[in-house]
């Protein structure tokens, strides 16, 4: 049975966020608030929660694109190959916000990792994300939580959510309705910004 822990985004409990950031230490499962739609995740240094979470979207974990939370661009240089400065402008202008950056990975990527190239960045405009990650001193991973109703893609109501995923997850955040509308992937992998998919945010590149 998940935990379902209420917080706000203008000021999340620290007593909440300490008490998630435990879950994720102990090879925990989250489902939790973006700026854009709720994300499955967990710690990227926990092999086992990685492999849970790759199970629970369908996905051999070597193969998924799962996205790297971030509180802000400062640890970018932990898992990114050095960028040049007009990338780092680019990024610097668009972030915190609903945009996935597709940068080139460096060899401090976490070992089910290491044969990607590359690495999706995501520094979300919601506290209660970047809070959890400032706590727990490291990204966590992140994959969108799907609905297979065709109509609504994405579900939007944390009770409905807690319902589906109340067995399969160890805490589920109530951080209000989400969107449904996911992030924006921007590759830059190549030296120009190539739009991957179009979602939430305009971005003039």
């Amino acid at each position: 049975m998940a935990e379902f822990i209420k917080l706000y985004d203008e000021n999340p409990s620290e007593r909440e966020i300490k008490r998630i950031v435990e879950v994720l230490k102990n090879d925990g499962v989250i489902i939790y608030p973006t700026d854009t739609v709720y994300g499955l995740g967990c710690d990227i240094t926990s092999n086992r929660a990685l492999e849970r979470v790759a199970q629970l979207r369908g996905v051999k974990l070597a193969k998924a694109n799962f996205s790297f939370i971030c509180e802000d661009l400062s640890n970018l240089s932990d898992y990114v190959r050095q960028i040049d400065t007009p990338t780092f402008k680019l990024l610097k202008r668009a972030l915190p916000g609903p945009y996935t950056f597709i940068l080139p990975g460096n060899n401090n990527l976490p070992t089910v990792f290491k044969k990607k190239k590359t690495v999706g960045i995501r520094v979300p405009d919601n506290n209660i994300a970047r809070a959890i990650v400032s706590h727990l001193g490291n990204p966590i991973i992140s994959t969108s939580i799907y609905d297979e109703d065709d109509v609504i893609e994405y579900t939007t109501d944390p009770e409905l959510i807690l319902e589906k995923w109340d067995k399969l997850v160890d805490v589920v955040i109530d951080g209000g309705y989400g969107g449904n509308i996911p992030s924006t992937v921007i590759d830059l992998t190549s030296g120009e910004a190539v739009v991957l998919r179009e979602g939430k945010g305009e971005l003039t590149i």
